[in-house]
């Protein structure tokens, strides 16, 4: 598989991800919205709520991802042929997994919000 192909396939399933996220936001909150409180006070809000958590955890996992991706592979290099640099790389690795945590706290604090 080229690497066009490959980024292809990862922009087309990211794209349908994003579009089944929105479908079955609008299709459960009001029903969801409707068993807790009364049936004509259905609002939108909370599914707008919802989109906005999952893309803060979505796109701090996502810039993770790359992050780890790029600095995982230079400092496998870098140990490869100065192994006592490892620790430090290893730090550098846990920074960028530190994105994920921050993604992750930030859906929390919109989701504290409803």
């Amino acid at each position: 598989m080229t690497a066009y192909a490959f980024r292809r396939k990862v922009h087309l399933s990211f794209v349908l991800t994003v579009a089944v996220l929105v479908a079955t936001a609008f299709v459960f909150t009001p029903s969801l919205a409707a068993a807790a409180e009364d049936v004509e006070a259905v609002d939108y809000n909370l599914a707008w709520v919802c989109i906005a958590a999952a893309l803060a955890f979505g796109f701090g996992a996502l810039g993770a991802g790359m992050a780890i991706s790029h600095v995982g592979s230079a400092a496998m290099g870098a140990i490869s042929e100065k192994p006592e640099i490892a620790t430090n790389a290893l730090i550098f690795i846990a920074l960028a997994e530190g994105l994920v945590v921050f993604g992750f706290i930030t859906a929390l604090m919109i989701l504290g919000k409803i």
